[in-house]
């Protein structure tokens, strides 16, 4: 395990990008310096092959080793950077819901409970207030592929804040729903964040969502 790097006590608590660059083959991509505190939502806009998703993949810690990247990732006051993509705990919404599909609904949740969380009878009542909680209880053994597309979207949004992350990554994940149904999972997002005191880095080509999140927003433009 590669040791996370405390900084100074006065750092404020959230998610900061510290002078963050991302080149390929020596062609700049993007860069980024910008501090998202817990509960508030930075919104990274620009088209295809920007660099959007590669901003995101540093931030998890899986970004392919084509690139080149320099600057810090904090999380909380503690840099992140050196540390394996699963000790950041970072929470990922991509634009499919990517549910297992050989798991159950509450398979699905219970494969991303915190070890911490030990106990049948705890890990079984935190799947089902997790289902509560956004209009799906008692879907515990339903199959993944019965659901409609607005219910995937929320099993896989529970799947994530279940996992206790400590920020939100969103790489356009309102981008294949239908238009009314895009509405109220964006703010069914947005809101559950907030509660939950999560930064969240949201980035899109969209700016009814950029809109929508209610937070600073930062361009890029293609090199």
């Amino acid at each position: 395990m590669t040791e996370a790097l405390p900084l100074p006590a006065d750092t404020p608590a959230g998610l900061r990008f510290q002078d963050v660059r991302i080149a390929r083959a020596g062609q700049p991509l993007i860069a980024l310096d910008a501090h998202i505190a817990p509960g508030d939502v930075l919104t990274v806009m620009g088209p295809s092959g920007v660099g959007k998703s590669t901003l995101l993949a540093y931030a998890a810690g899986f970004l392919d080793s084509v690139f080149q990247a320099s600057g810090a990732v904090l999380v909380d006051g503690t840099d992140v950077t050196r540390l394996a993509a699963h000790e950041r705990h970072m929470g990922l919404l991509f634009q499919d819901p990517l549910l297992f599909p050989h798991l159950s609904v509450g398979g699905n949740l219970a494969f991303a409970l915190p070890p911490r969380l030990r106990g049948r009878a705890a890990r079984k009542a935190a799947i089902a207030a997790a289902l509560a909680e956004v209009g799906l209880a008692g879907l515990e053994k339903r199959d993944p592929a019965t659901l409609s597309g607005g219910q995937k979207a929320r099993v896989a949004l529970m799947r994530v804040l279940v996992s206790a992350p400590r920020a939100l990554l969103l790489d356009e994940p309102f981008s294949k729903l239908d238009t009314a149904l895009r509405g109220q999972i964006r703010d069914l997002v947005f809101e559950m964040a907030r509660a939950r005191g999560l930064p969240v880095l949201l980035v899109t080509h969209d700016a009814a969502d950029a809109q929508a999140a209610a937070g600073a927003i930062v361009e890029i433009a293609p090199a």
